[in-house]
């Protein structure tokens, strides 16, 4: 990694971060290193995707990062905050109040309607959230026609627009996001990743999203690329094709 990519992420303000970072599952023989000594910050402001091969430890870092999983060793921050310092309580309203997350199943409440599942985190919290931003997420995510319809009346892309207005609904500092658009066709996957890169540009939130497609990943500002549980390359401003290539570097010859 050059000294000047080196150099701005260290004084680039970072949303999260990880510090030497290291996930081991199993013992013994069996043991399975996920993370081997991750050091890694993503930017505030910024769209950042994480990439590699399966099992090289990108939903692995994805999760530490977001609190989602703990660490063996080294530690996970958010903004200044190390997670590993709270107890469960501290870490439950850190997550609630700082961070939203976009799974690939959209885990949507079939009972209730649009608008409640995208305010479902900030009403089970009893509060009552910014509702002219709430408001301004619906219209951003196309749904206003469908805020009365249940889950089942929608299309898969209209869910996954549903569970990205609930991520960003409590308007957090950041937003995880773990193959959002695996379940979905390549169109309303471009509408998924659009709304995502929206919501930095123009709401200026930061996103951390892992993915396999080089499409997926050419709307993000930077990619990180990580194999065997280590941080193996960055790229900037990247298009499918160049992630392509590089991807094609971590393929096994038969």
């Amino acid at each position: 990694m050059s000294t000047d990519t080196a150099t701005a992420t260290t004084t680039t303000r970072t949303a999260a971060r990880v510090v030497d970072a290291v996930k081991v599952y199993g013992a013994g023989d069996t043991a399975v290193r996920a993370l081997d000594g991750v050091s890694v910050g993503f930017p505030a402001g910024r769209f950042t995707a994480i990439m590699g091969p399966s099992g090289s430890g990108k939903s692995t870092l994805m999760h530490c990062a977001a609190g989602l999983d703990t660490l063996g060793s080294g530690a996970a921050f958010i903004g200044d905050t190390e997670l590993g310092a709270l107890d469960d309580r501290r870490l439950t309203l850190l997550r609630r109040d700082r961070i939203g997350f976009v799974f690939q199943a959209f885990n949507l409440v079939p009972t209730l309607t649009v608008a409640e599942n995208i305010t479902l985190p900030i009403d089970l919290a009893g509060g009552h959230g910014d509702r002219e931003w709430i408001d301004a997420l619906v219209d951003v995510v196309g749904l206003r026609d469908r805020l009365h319809h249940r889950p089942a009346e929608l299309s898969g892309g209209q869910q996954q627009r549903v569970a990205v207005a609930r991520a960003f609904a409590g308007r957090p500092d950041l937003v995880f996001a773990d193959e959002p658009t695996g379940n979905l066709d390549s169109r309303s996957g471009e509408e998924v990743l659009g709304l995502l890169g929206r919501a930095v540009r123009d709401m200026d939130r930061t996103v951390v999203m892992v993915t396999h497609d080089p499409v997926a990943a050419a709307h993000a500002d930077q990619v990180l690329f990580l194999a065997d549980g280590r941080l193996v390359d960055r790229m900037e401003s990247p298009t499918a094709d160049r992630v392509l290539d590089r991807l094609k570097a971590f393929e096994v010859p038969s």
